[in-house]
C-alpha cells in the first residue's frame, strides 16, 4: 500500500476545510432561504454542492476515504473549463456569474492537482482489483480468504 505522508494529509484536510467554509457561506443560505421564483436547475446545483460541502466534512475526519470527492470536483470543474467557460473566455463572453466560476474553477484546477496524493490513487484505485460482481462464493469468509474447510481436502 502507498503510505501518504502526515503534512499530505494535512493538506488534504485543509483542501476539505476550504470546501467546507467557501461552499458554506455561498451555497448553505441560499438553500435553507431559497427565492420563491428559483429556477430548478440552479435549485440542483444548490444541492448538489451543499451535498458536496457535507461530504468534504466527513473529509475531514477520513481525507484519503473521502478522495473520490476530490476526484469528483477535479473532473467536473475540468469539463465545465474545457466545454463551457474556455469558449466563452476565448470569445471574450464571460460575464461577471461566468467569470466567478471561471476563477473558482480554474483555482480547483490548480490546487486539486497539487494536493491529491496521486500515488495512493494509482495503488487504490487503479492498480487495486475491483470489487466482484457476482455472488460471494460459499466457501470464502467475509475478508475474501478460503474458509478453512475450503483449504483443507475432505477425507
Amino acid at each position: 500500500m502507498h503510505d501518504v505522508s502526515t503534512f499530505r494529509l494535512y493538506l488534504l484536510r485543509a483542501t476539505y476545510l476550504l470546501i467546507v467554509v467557501g461552499l458554506g457561506f455561498q451555497i448553505w443560505s441560499r438553500i435553507l432561504h431559497p427565492p420563491n421564483d428559483l429556477e430548478h436547475m440552479r435549485g440542483v446545483v444548490w444541492s448538489l454542492l451543499g451535498a458536496v460541502s457535507l461530504l468534504a466534512v466527513v473529509g475531514l475526519r477520513y481525507p484519503l476515504k473521502m478522495l473520490p470527492l476530490l476526484l469528483f470536483e477535479l473532473v467536473w470543474k475540468s469539463i465545465w473549463v474545457l466545454a463551457i467557460g474556455f469558449p466563452l473566455w476565448a470569445g471574450d463572453r464571460l460575464d461577471v456569474a461566468t467569470r466567478d466560476t471561471w476563477n473558482s474553477c480554474l483555482m480547483g484546477l490548480v490546487l486539486f492537482p497539487l494536493v491529491i496524493p496521486w500515488g495512493y490513487v494509482l495503488a487504490n484505485y487503479v492498480r487495486q482489483p475491483g470489487d466482484r460482481w457476482g455472488r460471494k462464493s460459499a466457501s470464502t469468509t467475509i475478508s475474501g480468504e478460503p474458509t478453512a474447510s475450503a483449504r483443507t481436502p475432505a477425507v
